[in-house]
């Protein structure tokens, strides 16, 4: 059975001591048995047994039922009793995993930043202007004078306070900004407030940054400015952060370190060889000789090894590939005796695979001509719509 003053003594206090002496005793007795802080289990049990006493001498009703009957006068005093994670946060904002608390880093600040392929090769340098939250210059993010500005005691500095309330057996808890100090976190007279940030502690600035697009970086690169964010009293700055957004350019594909172009080549050039020639992602020309006796076929992938993109921070590049494009002639481009003479130098024809007795059409091509080939399927669908209307069979020829 336990004795009136066992609550007292596991906070360390007077039966008689005041609601501050209450405080102090469980923010010193919490901190040093709170399982964050003490990983042993006996600790742990400590904790929970002193955020216990302290729920119930924290309440002016419960403590004068405890002070009379001891713990067995608060039997069938309601609910089962606050968590003591929830009551620690009350006092530390939920400094450790007990509930919200202010951030001890600031939020990362991201911007995107459009660069062509050509800028990812050649690399630049880009000045751009941000503006900023910075802690007040004039007061130091204080808020105030100097020694002026004093921690809420309702919030312990944090701006966000927890109200309890019974509600037949059970307790709903919330949390609600300190309307003590409307959210600030601290006290100050009015007439000690700095007449800059008029008490906000931190100030708007334009920041300038040079931004260094190094040659060789890719779609989703990020550029990291560490500590550059915004400021705020008490916590650490978080990051301006630059993605790089790689463009689609009209001529070049990029494919890893590699860069990749389709080429259109006369066929002179893809059957003789010959010197090609183009201009390369950074505006220089590239001369490319195709070796007599290099047959280049349509759809073929050759390869320039070292003209492709940088390597990022390397000494070395990726290789240009391309795709030809084989160009033939227009018609009749030679007479027929060239023709012959041409048709000697190339491998031999393949001759025509057709059966001795068979029976065989003599046919000639003709280009195609897409809007006379439209109009013949309609007329020959009309014909089938008549055909099938029941009206005999259209005209036909007579048979001799």
């Amino acid at each position: 059975m336990s004795t009136k003053n066992e609550y007292y003594t596991l906070l360390n206090v007077d039966p008689s001591c005041s609601d501050a002496d209450l405080k102090k005793a469980y923010r010193k007795a919490a901190l040093k048995y709170h399982p964050d802080k003490n990983p042993l289990a006996e600790a742990h049990e400590k904790f929970k047994k002193i955020s216990h006493a302290y729920e119930v001498l924290s309440d002016p009703d419960k403590r004068s039922i405890y002070d009379q009957y001891g713990e067995e006068g608060l039997q069938g005093q309601g609910g089962p009793g606050m968590n003591p994670d929830d009551i620690f946060s009350q006092f530390f904002g939920g400094g450790f995993h007990g509930g919200p608390q202010r951030p001890a880093r600031g939020k990362d600040i991201k911007h995107s930043i459009s660069c062509t392929l050509s800028d990812l090769y050649k690399g630049k340098s880009v000045k751009l202007a941000l503006n900023k939250t910075v802690l007040c210059k004039d007061c130091d993010g204080r808020g105030g004078a100097e020694g002026k500005v004093q921690e809420c005691p309702d919030c312990h500095g944090t701006g966000m306070k927890f109200v309890t309330k019974q509600m037949g057996p059970m307790i709903q808890r919330f949390q609600t900004v300190c309307d003590k100090c409307q959210g600030t976190g601290d006290l100050c007279d009015p007439k000690d407030r700095c007449k800059t940030c008029k008490g906000a502690k931190t100030q708007s600035e334009r920041k300038i940054l040079q931004v260094h697009i190094e040659p060789g970086m890719r779609d989703g690169q990020r550029i990291v400015f560490s500590g550059e964010g915004d400021q705020s009293p008490g916590v650490t700055p978080g990051d301006v952060i630059f993605i790089v957004d790689e463009k689609r350019d009209a001529q070049f594909q990029r494919r890893g370190n590699d860069l990749f172009m389709e080429y259109d080549v006369d066929l002179a050039t893809a059957l003789c060889g010959g010197v090609i020639s183009l201009k390369d992602i950074s505006g220089d020309y590239v001369k490319i000789t195709v070796k007599p006796g290099e047959v280049i076929s349509p759809g073929e992938i050759k390869v320039v090894e070292g003209q492709g993109m940088p390597i990022y921070r390397q000494s070395g590049r990726g290789n240009l590939l391309l795709k030809f494009e084989v160009k033939f002639p227009e018609n009749n481009f030679a007479s027929e005796e060239k023709l012959k003479e041409l048709a000697s130098i190339l491998p031999a024809r393949k001759a025509p695979e057709i059966p001795k007795d068979a029976e065989v059409d003599e046919c000639e091509m003709v280009d195609y001509d897409a809007s006379k080939h439209e109009q013949r399927r309609r007329g020959d669908a009309y014909d089938s719509d008549e055909e099938g209307q029941g009206g005999g069979p259209g005209v036909q020829c007579a048979s001799q």
